[in-house]
This record gives C-alpha cells, structure tokens and sequence, in this order.
C-alpha cells in the first residue's frame, strides 16, 4: 500500500496539486486494497503531500479499524461531517489547498462539501495521479489479468459448446457463467447475440432461439481476484449469413491494423484510426459505432479509451483492448476482441483463443 500512496504523492508534485480526494470505490481500493461501504454519509480518503487520513461515518469506524491503521476522523449522524472534514484537512496539511483532485466516481455531495471547506479552490479529475498510475499494470497485476483471460478462453469454448438450433441465448450465457464459476471466477457480464440481435453491440442477452444460419456474437468477462476479464468471439451455426465471411476478414484485418498501430509513445487516437480506416476503406465504415478499445483494471471500462479524439500516450503496461466491429440491422454483427498488455515491442494478447469463427455443424 505505502509504495502506491509514494507514487501517488510523486504524481501530485509533478502536477502542483495540494491534495486528493477519493471516494469508496476503484480508485480507493487500488491504492489501499480496500474501500468501506458506500452510502450516503461522506466517507473519503484525503491524502496531502505528508500525510493521509479518512473522513468517517462513526458507524463504520470500528470495523474499518480492523483493516487499517490509516487514521480517521469520524462523525456522527447527529453532528454532521463539517468539523470532522475541517479537522481532516487540517491533520493532513490541506487546509489552505488551493489545487486538488476530485475522485469523478464519487457522489457529488462528496465533492462539494471539500470544495466549500476549502473555499474554491480549483480542481481536476483524478487523469493525472491516481488515473495515471492506475493504467500501468505491474507484474503481479499482469499475472492476475493472464490468470483470468485463460479462464475467458475456457469460458467462451464451454459457450461454444452449448451452441445448437433451438437453444436460446440466456441458455448459452448459463453454459458460459457455469463454467466461470467452476473456475472460482465471478460472472461479469454475458453478451449473448444470435443473428441480427448480433448487431446491437450491447445486446441483451435474451430467449431468443439460434436458428440455422445464425452468426452468433458471444462478449464475456469473469473476475477471479482483483482483475476481471473481456473478450469477444464469434460463432456460425451452419451455413453462414450471406456477407459474414467478407465482414469478418475485414474485422480481423482492422484487428491487426490496431495492433500494428499500437506503441509505446503513439496517441491512442491513432490506434483508432487504424482499426476504423481498415473498415471506412472496406465501406463499412458508418457501421463501426463505437470506439476501437477501452483499459481493463479493476475497472471493466478504465483509461485508456482507444477512441477517435483521444490523445493519450499509450506506454508500456497499459492494458486495453482493441474491439473493432461491423454491425448490420436486422442481420448480424461481428465484432472481435483482444485484450493487450503494451509491451515495448508492441502488444502482447493476453487470450490463447483463435479468433478465427467457430463453426457448428
């Protein structure tokens, strides 16, 4: 935990912010291995240039004892949060902060009762601290997040396998979390779409049954540990749909166009548009709807996003994926997934599972 607050600490000197904000959530659990119940009552970790502390509920502090010896400054229900937030700033040196940095998953109230504390100072987000240091994967975290790609690739094999006319789309998502569990993973989510249900890239996995024909879009991710998992594959069941074999050679070739384009000091915008030139140029281009990628972490969606604006200079350890897709209505979609640590060479896929489609007879 201290290495992670010291890295945090060198980040705010580098950026001249006084102090950080953070709420219970990811950003609290990554640097602290943990974040007290979430409700309503103000509950935060304020962290200055020397020292840190919490801002507590009096009714969670005991148990939060149990977990750590970071220091707090309760309240209670009948007093309120405003003095016990005042004495917090104060123990940490943050009283007069003019510059800091604001958890943006946090609730609101949060937020605007340290901003009135602190009479206005001005802040950001947390894109260059804790963001920053949250989007490079250390070893330990890459072992985690290989661990759970494998178990994906299992995952979408057992999917595969419950594929056949006549099974509906929620009886092969349960194939797929079945097996998730059997590995000791936690379902994440289950992106199950059969034919044109294929084409809305966030489908809600329904009762539809496959039919003959079918291109069906299997999008998954289980979490074992810290780190969940994320990938899309795609499955035929018979003879493919009229067009399916042209649009997924063009969504494999913008697949390796992506992970030509991906290097260390490249912006992630340039990444996108070599994924979405590949499929513009092929005349598909207003049928890729959504970006190229987004970071995996602790998060399922985290920095940084691999979209068409985005200047971020994508550097070794980043984890994201790279998910381009063509989705025609009312007849299917094809979308193919990789998850990629960003190694000095380029990237490195984390799945061991051929994204070439799986047939069913």
């Amino acid at each position: 935990m201290q290495h992670k607050i010291n890295s945090l600490r060198d980040r705010m000197k580098e950026n001249n912010v006084d102090l950080v904000v953070l709420g219970p959530g990811t950003h609290m659990r990554w640097l602290i291995g943990f974040n007290p119940y979430p409700d309503e009552r103000p509950c935060m970790l304020l962290i200055g240039k020397e020292k840190e502390t919490f801002l507590m509920p009096s009714v969670n502090e005991e148990g939060m004892k149990e977990k750590t010896s970071i220091t707090m400054h309760a309240w209670s229900d009948a007093d309120g949060p405003d003095q016990a937030l005042l004495n917090a700033l104060s123990f940490t040196g943050s009283s007069n902060a003019k510059h800091i940095v604001i958890d943006e998953a946090m609730r609101s109230h949060f937020a605007l009762i340290v901003i009135e504390a602190l009479s206005n100072p001005t802040y950001e987000f947390t894109g260059s601290t804790i963001g920053a240091l949250r989007m490079r994967k250390d070893q330990t975290e890459f072992i985690n997040l290989k661990e759970n790609a494998l178990i994906d690739d299992r995952a979408m094999q057992a999917g595969f396998a419950a594929i056949k006319e006549g099974v509906t789309e929620l009886e092969i998502g349960e194939a797929i979390n079945n097996h998730f569990i059997s590995e000791g993973a936690k379902p994440q989510f289950c992106i199950v779409g059969s034919g044109p249900n294929g084409a809305f890239p966030h489908h809600h996995t329904g009762d539809r049954k496959v039919e003959y024909g079918d291109a069906v879009l299997i999008d998954i991710g289980g979490r074992k540990g810290t780190f969940p998992s994320d990938m899309t594959r795609m499955s035929v069941v018979g003879e493919p749909p009229e067009g399916y074999l042209e649009i997924h050679a063009i969504v494999e070739r913008a697949v390796q166009a992506a992970m030509a384009a991906a290097r260390p000091g490249v912006m992630a915008k340039e990444v996108d548009a070599a994924a979405r030139g590949v499929i513009t140029e092929a005349g598909y281009g207003d049928y890729f709807v959504h970006r190229t990628g987004h970071g995996l972490g602790i998060d399922i969606h985290e920095p940084p996003y691999i979209t068409a604006t985005s200047e971020v200079i994508l550097d070794e350890g980043m984890v994201f994926s790279i998910e381009p897709g063509i989705y025609l209505q009312g007849r299917f979609g094809v979308r193919l997934e990789e998850i990629v640590i960003l190694r000095a060479n380029g990237p490195e896929i984390l799945s061991e599972l051929s994204r070439e489609t799986n047939f069913i007879k």
